[in-house]
């Protein structure tokens, strides 16, 4: 039996899935991973926890399926995007803990850009807006607040990567220092238009682009892992950021498609063909993907928090067990409440981009209880969702758009939750029979490259839908909820 293997390094856990032959889920190993909160709007991994996690379920995932490292065919590597490590090149080791995307402490550094006038050049090149989310300040935080690091740095001793390039890095024992044109898009380093690390960007980062990596195309060769990792060699021969590795295990390949995928945070995305849109919406252009080194661009919207608000219910006020208690509670709230949850925790993304809102509660009476705190929770990633949808209507002059929305992620799972959101955008939501579509989708471009999987057009005829969403709620309860919404940000937004 030949297996591809996909390790899904995400912002909780660390996954390693087997897929065989016929790109089904032979095994799973999943693995959770501390969260360090040094500071308020701070958000932190240990390097360590991350590649130690990886091969620890991908040596798991093969015991559980009795398979050794001969019968992979190859592996495809997808992760939490963003998220930035700076590594001492000689010796291996981070210089930092990994800085999360959800990490807010650079808003300084962006102001200070924007002051500068250097917003409307990056987000020509990039795509993307000035906003702490991205990898860019991270990196120039880190070279000026670890001692000796700039200098390093400025010596050609230190490397910088987001996740994969990190786990490529240490997957291959250092001989490979590279990342793929989806994750480097998401850098704010890197121009979309030309496919280069961008220089003036660079410099006015203060960013030396000796740290920089190679950019290899989506359905690159990352080299092998050393052998003693999983007892023989494997060929890395796909890289993917989650979204757009969720976006490929759609099959969104025409212009027009659109996923949205509820993890940790929720990731809407258009395909937008060769074009690359810029919006006048606040969304983001960046690369779905890039076969044979030809870019497909696409319009994103993100939401930093969507599955983590329902972590902070189990977590932080301790009101459920688990997260599938959330659906069963919010079938079962107060329909006389209009409690509304706006999870700004780590700010707010798109359309917003206030780094400095912070989350608030909106309705409470004396009434409400772990239902309504519930219900509040699962509909805040509904009207998220609208707001991003609204947005890309705007850019594209269609109000049309996104009709259908194929869903994937955790949250997913959830019908009260799907339902919710075919209500509130009055659009069909589509839930495929793999939920799986992030790992999926880089495990499908790994065995292409493998020759063990069919081509695009052979994979997209196997997407298959498990249920279908549509809206029930009526139009007058649908416009006074969205407005509550609206009124709701409008209260958190910090100008």
């Amino acid at each position: 039996m030949t297996y591809v293997m996909a390790i899904d390094q995400g912002t909780t856990s660390s996954r390693a899935i087997l897929f065989d032959g016929e790109m089904k889920i032979a095994a799973v190993a999943q693995e959770e991973f501390t969260q360090h909160f040094p500071q308020s709007g701070w958000v932190e991994h240990a390097p360590s926890d991350l590649w130690e996690t990886v091969q620890r379920t991908a040596r798991a995932v093969l015991e559980k399926q009795g398979a050794s490292a001969g019968d992979i065919a190859a592996i495809g590597i997808t992760n939490q995007r963003e998220t930035t490590v700076v590594w001492d090149k000689a010796t291996g080791e981070p210089v930092y803990n990994a800085i999360v995307w959800q990490d807010r402490r650079t808003s300084a550094y962006c102001a200070e850009m924007r002051e500068a006038g250097h917003e409307p050049m990056v987000t020509h090149k990039t795509g993307l807006l000035l906003d702490p989310y991205f990898s860019a300040t991270k990196v120039r935080w880190i070279l000026e607040n670890v001692e000796g690091a700039r200098a390093k740095a400025e010596a050609g001793e230190l490397l910088f990567g987001t996740v994969d390039c990190y786990l490529i890095w240490k997957l291959t024992g250092g001989t490979v220092h590279a990342t793929d044109a989806t994750n480097a898009a998401r850098t704010m380093l890197y121009n979309i238009r030309e496919g280069r690390w961008d220089d003036e960007i660079c410099a006015a980062l203060g960013v030396p682009m000796s740290m920089l990596p190679e950019v290899r195309d989506t359905d690159g060769d990352f080299g092998e892992t050393l052998p003693e990792i999983l007892g023989a060699p494997v060929r890395i021969l796909g890289v993917a950021g989650d979204q757009q590795a969720a976006t490929v295990g759609q099959a969104c390949f025409e212009p027009g498609m659109m996923k949205s995928t509820y993890g940790t945070g929720c990731f809407a995305l258009l395909n937008t063909g060769d074009t690359l849109v810029e919006s006048k919406h606040r969304m983001l252009g960046t690369i779905a993907y890039q076969f044979g080194g030809k870019p497909t661009y696409a319009l994103e919207g993100s939401i930093f928090i969507a599955g983590a608000a329902v972590q902070w219910l189990r977590d932080g006020l301790k009101v459920i067990e688990s997260a599938a208690d959330t659906a069963p509670l919010a079938e079962n709230a107060d329909d006389s409440q209009e409690v509304i949850l706006v999870p700004a925790f780590t700010g707010l993304g798109a359309p917003y981009w206030n780094a400095d809102s912070r989350g608030a509660i909106f309705g409470l009476t004396r009434n409400t209880g772990p239902a309504e705190f519930a219900r509040a929770t699962l509909e805040s990633v509904g009207y998220q969702t609208r707001d991003l949808l609204e947005a890309m209507r705007a850019d594209s002059g269609d109000a049309g758009l996104g009709k259908v929305l194929r869903v994937d992620g955790g949250m997913s799972a959830s019908d009260w939750t799907m339902q919710f959101l075919a209500d509130i955008l009055d659009a069909t939501v589509d839930r495929p029979t793999i939920l799986e579509t992030t790992a999926l989708g880089v495990a499908w471009i790994a065995g292409k490259n493998a020759g063990v999987y069919p081509d695009q057009a052979g994979f997209g005829a196997t997407w298959a839908r498990e249920k279908r969403f549509t809206p029930e709620m009526p139009g007058g309860v649908r416009s006074r909820k969205y407005k509550a919404w609206k009124r709701a940000i409008e209260g958190t937004l910090v100008y």
